[in-house]
């Protein structure tokens, strides 16, 4: 199934921001695939719960190297990745030469989105990587205005309970509070909610973390 272009979206080269990019473009120069191939168990989940996506225009902002949206485009869905950090474009068009996903090179606080467009929005660990507490605000109430009555999104973020960050030099990541990302969501069913600790190594430099993360699914209330 091919996708389409957003036409509110500015589908151009654009130099490297803030957003999605800091502490994890070593990590996409260093390795094919940084953060392998597989979805993340959040959209499965998500999958799992509703059953098929077929037909849905999905919009995954801060898509990396494409692992979700490369899965959801295969089970039907029409999909737009932005992503900021253009080393995670190129290794997510090497990783799957084939899909049919859209990938656009932007930031997405710059962007402007279509009202009431998608079915279901992801923010697959975008927000801590935004300047701040209000950033993160600004642009959760974008996202939410580009859904469609009905629909949801799928957040995966670092909050303020614990983190280490030995393993991403030099990034300082914008940790807003479990409580809060709730508070944003607090007018929409929330159908999955966790503030639970995730241990990873990554591979370009072998070093085990821990960060404690939040992770949500949220359907909008028609």
């Amino acid at each position: 199934m091919g996708s389409r272009v957003v036409p509110t979206l500015r589908d151009k080269k654009q130099p490297e921001a803030r957003a999605g990019t800091n502490g994890y473009d070593d990590g996409y120069a260093a390795c094919p695939c940084f953060w392998g191939t597989e979805p993340g168990s959040l959209v499965r989940d998500l999958v799992s719960r509703v059953g098929s996506v077929r037909g849905w225009r999905i919009l995954d902002v801060g898509c990396g190297e494409g692992k979700n949206a490369d899965y959801l485009w295969r089970l039907g869905a029409e999909v737009t990745g932005v992503e900021a950090s253009s080393l995670a474009l190129e290794n997510a068009k090497r990783a799957f030469p084939s899909s049919g996903v859209h990938w656009c090179h932007a930031d997405v606080r710059n962007e402007k989105f279509e009202r009431h467009a998608y079915d279901l929005v992801l923010a697959y660990g975008l927000f801590h990587c935004l300047a701040d507490e209000d950033e993160v605000r600004s642009i959760i109430g974008v996202l939410r205005e580009a859904t469609k009555p009905g629909g949801r999104h799928v957040v995966c973020a670092f909050n303020d309970r614990f983190q280490e960050l030995s393993a991403h030099p030099g990034f300082r990541p914008c940790l807003v509070p479990h409580a809060t990302y709730t508070s944003l969501y607090a007018d929409w069913e929330i159908e999955v909610l966790s503030d639970a600790d995730l241990r990873e190594t990554h591979p370009h430099n072998g070093i085990d973390h821990v960060h404690s993360m939040t992770r949500l699914i949220a359907r909008q209330n028609r």
